[in-house]
């Protein structure tokens, strides 16, 4: 499932990225543009905006009713009946393209020494060539997503969800 996300929404956008969802974000971007991504991408539309919501008059758009993050994710999760789908840290949160596993020694070279010998493993944006790996950002987020999945008695497994 693909979603379009309007500016209103960044946090909701980050997140879906986060869990894995193809997801685009503008932070400036006018409605007809918004409208016609999610028409000719065959997107979602996700929308706090009741005058965008009402010209779609079409099943592929949601109005997210919270202000509050956690609570969006969770409509759209449930919404659409997405949660065994969550595929944590598979998606790059600049590019939304999939990342990438890295082997140890190729990520020598593309990270401080520090990072090299603390981290375990290492994923690679094939786009815009960013390197990830299990830091303290990370394990911070996966606190967060493993609450969410928590609530519908899903297993987390971590890192193993990137290709």
């Amino acid at each position: 499932m693909k979603f379009v996300v309007d500016c209103m929404l960044g946090k909701l956008a980050k997140w879906l990225k986060i869990l894995g969802f193809d997801t685009v974000f503008f932070s400036k971007i006018e409605d007809d543009d918004l409208l016609e991504i999610a028409m000719n991408e065959n997107r979602i539309l996700l929308t706090r905006d009741t005058g965008l919501i009402e010209r779609t008059k079409r099943k592929n758009s949601l109005f997210v009713e919270s202000e509050e993050w956690r609570e969006q994710v969770e409509q759209v999760l449930d919404h659409f009946d997405l949660w065994k789908d969550v595929k944590p840290n598979s998606r790059c949160i600049e590019c939304n393209v999939r990342i990438k596993d890295l082997p140890r020694e190729k990520a020598k070279n593309l990270v401080t020494p520090f990072v090299f010998e603390n981290a375990d493993t290492f994923a690679l944006c094939p786009d815009c060539g960013r390197v990830f790996w299990r830091g303290t950002h990370l394990k911070d987020m996966e606190i967060k997503i493993n609450d969410f999945l928590q609530k519908r008695k899903i297993p987390f497994d971590e890192w193993d969800n990137h290709e």
